[in-house]
């Protein structure tokens, strides 16, 4: 009992000295002269967790939020903090970012807390690095090359879009967030397993930007459960489809009467994924959790942003208009960053700098007709090798819905909805709008 009673002890001593040396030996460090000037800032008083929870609270997604305007005010757009179990050099400064990106695998290894390891996955293109990351983000980029020059897909997109549309047209209200989800991978939300994907996916988004702390019922526990669903379902798709893709070829063989056959059959990106031969079943699974991550949030999102600010907006519709009528669619300054620390640079804050942009709070897509859309100012699909490959299927596949959209409908929004960053965004209420459908 004796000897039992001395583990524990030493457990919990073992436990404080490591807070003590995550948290507050870097403090002792850089009180020492010789280590150069790192930028100034504050740790927090919690240990572990320093100021993650003050990063973390959630404010409108059209302002940087209290923290960091805060900690700019204080410091200057570039400082040290301690966020997610690190100290870390947070850059809201337009060079320094462009730097970070530019210089991956020379001077910076992206990463993310390991425990987030355990909800996106090992295989993640948001965790691998090095090697690993060049080879799936190449398969990821021939992927997209593929997927875009297939007539079927865009045929795909925009079926997918009227079918949404025009369950619309009996409806005087709908929840708009709920609809620009369905589109995705090919799975609808009336079938069973799309609708589970999607239920599931919400909390796998709701934990992944939370307090990674595996306690049962956390939004973080709940986001590794989901995750591994998630996993389980696809595998279950993807074997489905294959059974499918074999009856086909049997029939085929059979009949004689592949054309016919090819032409009714839908390509989706599932479908397009599943012929990739250089991904392990595995990879492919994490591909899938990846685009759900990369293109099918995100993509919803920019939706539900467009007709949030075009409602707002009566001279952007009318100019919207105009377009699709007209041509349907087409180390840095001086700071000592320490060895083994994270940075974070937070490119959002690029776009709404008011000594980088003019009004920046203001919706004004005319900006971007006056403004490079290719310099250090606008980056919303990342930069350097973290690039968004799929930024193109981003752009046709919210061009072909705001064609139709505009076309069929007008509508409102609610004057107390607005998209709010956790930091990931989303609406409070999911945007809910009323829509007047237009007779032709």
């Amino acid at each position: 009992m004796a000897v039992f009673w001395m583990v524990i002890f030493m457990c919990i001593v073992g436990f404080v000295f490591s807070i003590t040396l995550n948290h507050f030996l870097p403090l002792l460090l850089l009180k020492n002269k010789k280590i150069g000037d790192v930028p100034r800032g504050s740790f927090g008083y919690l240990p572990f967790l320093g100021e993650t929870l003050a990063f973390l609270n959630p404010h409108p997604s059209t302002n940087i939020g209290s923290f960091l305007q805060e900690k700019c005010y204080r410091y200057g757009k570039v400082f040290k903090s301690h966020l997610f179990f690190s100290p870390t050099i947070v850059s809201c400064d337009q060079e320094l970012n462009y730097f970070i990106l530019q210089n991956e695998d020379k001077l910076f290894e992206c990463s993310y807390p390991k425990p987030i390891h355990g909800i996106l996955g090992k295989l993640s293109m948001l965790c691998v690095a090095g090697d690993t990351h060049k080879r799936l983000r190449n398969v990821a980029i021939n992927l997209v090359s593929t997927t875009k020059s297939k007539p079927e897909f865009l045929t795909h997109i925009e079926k997918t879009t009227l079918q949404v549309l025009d369950s619309w047209k009996d409806k005087k209200q709908i929840i708009f967030c709920q609809e620009a989800r369905k589109q995705v991978l090919g799975l609808s939300p009336e079938q069973p397993e799309g609708a589970q994907i999607l239920e599931d996916f919400l909390t796998f988004m709701r934990g992944l930007i939370s307090l990674p702390i595996y306690i049962p019922g956390t939004p973080y526990a709940n986001a590794v459960k989901a995750r591994i669903r998630i996993s389980s379902s696809v595998k279950q798709i993807i074997k489905e489809r294959r059974r499918k893709e074999n009856v086909i070829n049997s029939n085929d063989n059979i009949c004689g009467n592949m054309y016919i056959n090819s032409q009714e059959k839908e390509i989706d990106f599932l479908e397009i994924l599943l012929g990739v031969d250089t991904l392990s079943e595995d990879e492919k699974v994490s591909f899938v959790l990846d685009a759900l991550l990369g293109g099918y949030e995100t993509t919803s999102i920019l939706m539900a942003m467009v007709v949030y600010f075009v409602a707002k907006s009566p001279t952007a519709l009318e100019q919207l208009k105009v377009y699709i009528y007209l041509s349907y669619i087409r180390y840095i300054k001086g700071y000592l960053i320490p060895a083994g620390w994270k940075v974070l640079p937070i490119l959002s804050t690029v776009h709404l700098d008011p000594f980088i942009h003019s009004s920046p709070l203001e919706f004004d897509p005319w900006r971007w007709e006056r403004q490079d859309q290719t310099g250090k100012k606008f980056i919303p699909f990342g930069g350097g090798s973290r690039c968004c490959p799929g930024s193109e299927l981003a752009r046709v596949e919210v061009a072909f819905f705001l064609h139709h959209l505009v076309q069929n409908f007008r509508w409102t929004v609610e004057d107390d909805d607005q998209p709010i960053a956790y930091p990931y965004v989303e609406f409070k209420k999911g945007l809910v709008i009323k829509v007047d459908h237009l007779a032709l």
